[in-house]
């Protein structure tokens, strides 16, 4: 094969899964319930966000929170602080792609 195959997980629950990390892309994965969050960090590369269930609510830098649902793809730049949750009954899922990988940057 000249493919490789990557899974991520299919549920309702919690989860924060890293599918791809090789030194080009990271690809993460997660799924939110509501009221679930990530850890308030700044943003370690150039970061797109596919949003492909529910609404994201994120809150950059010292900005109000803005909202993004299913369908939307948002990009943030490399060092910029981020608040990511979901305040909505709909489960929220999405991925995290890192261009360049993380590992450029150090």
């Amino acid at each position: 094969m000249i493919e490789k195959n990557y899974n991520y997980q299919i549920n309702d629950e919690k989860i924060i899964e890293r599918i791809i990390s090789d030194g080009n892309v990271d690809i993460n994965h997660m799924i939110l319930p509501k009221g679930g969050a990530l850890p308030v960090h700044n943003s370690n590369s150039n970061v797109y966000m596919i949003i492909v269930r529910g609404t994201l609510t994120i809150s950059l830098d010292e900005q109000l929170p803005s909202k993004y649902q299913k369908g939307n793809i948002l990009n943030i730049p490399f060092d910029i602080k981020m608040h990511v949750f979901n305040e909505d009954e709909e489960i929220l899922e999405f991925f995290v792609v890192k261009s360049p990988s993380p590992q450029n940057y150090q």
